[in-house]
């Protein structure tokens, strides 16, 4: 093998890891939906391989077009900077509007009181309108579940931004295997990283005692949300 494409290889591998690590956006908005829509882990993973699938699928795709076209890496970044923009953006009003669904969703399933009179005497009876947990996740199940397409398509947006300008052209000027390597190594760091993180993030959820705030769990992931899409928006995270 070249040199410079294992060289890059190994770049691949450890930008993938690096980046995926510290852009919380590659997995709290999975942590945060798989405890509000009580999603096993099973298909927690699956959401997130598939969003991460997409995520670097549509960076790899843009950047081999540009390569295959002779278009300059700079014009190819300022495609991938708008695409961050717009994915920026959709987790901002997803965020917002799914907190605002949740917090009305816990106001209304508030635990109060009814007394009730009976001959023998009179009693309270505590219950919420939207029912008791078993339910409420049944009720949801049965009902056509688009949480995991929004964040699919959201995810498609997102570019990976070291991909093409630090890897892909760099490695073009050696081979188109060579390009595809790296991307693939890219790819596998990267999904691997969130799985891995997504993963043990639930299965320390597990251990937390959450059920206490069960009722806010919708506008707390929500929460999360937004302000991922905050980070990248506001802070350039």
């Amino acid at each position: 093998m070249d040199s410079g494409i294992l060289a890059l290889t190994a770049t691949a591998a450890s930008i993938g890891f690096i980046h995926t690590l510290i852009g919380p956006d590659h997995y709290l908005p999975f942590i945060a939906m798989s405890q509000a829509r009580g999603w096993t882990a099973r298909k927690t993973l699956i959401v997130t391989f598939l969003c991460g699938l997409g995520h670097v699928l549509s960076s790899v795709l843009l950047g081999l077009l540009g390569i295959g076209l002779g278009i300059a890496v700079s014009k190819v970044e300022g495609v991938e900077s708008f695409r961050g923009n717009i994915a920026g953006w959709m987790l901002l009003a997803f965020g917002l509007a799914y907190f605002l669904w949740g917090l009305r969703r816990a106001v209304r399933n508030r635990p109060h009181s009814h007394l009730h009179e009976h001959p023998t005497g009179e009693h309270a009876h505590v219950h919420t309108h939207a029912g008791g947990h078993l339910h409420v996740h049944d009720a949801e199940k049965k009902k056509a579940n688009i949480t995991p397409w929004v964040l699919f398509t959201i995810f498609i947006f997102g570019p990976c931004e070291p991909l093409i300008p630090i890897l892909m052209y760099p490695a073009a000027k050696h081979s188109l295997p060579g390009t595809v390597l790296v991307a693939s190594v890219f790819a596998a760091a990267t999904i691997g990283t969130m799985l891995a993180v997504v993963a043990l993030a639930g299965a320390g959820m597990k251990l937390l005692p959450l059920w206490r705030l069960e009722r806010y769990s919708h506008a707390a992931a929500g929460a999360v949300i937004f302000l991922c899409g905050f980070a990248i928006q506001v802070i350039g995270l």
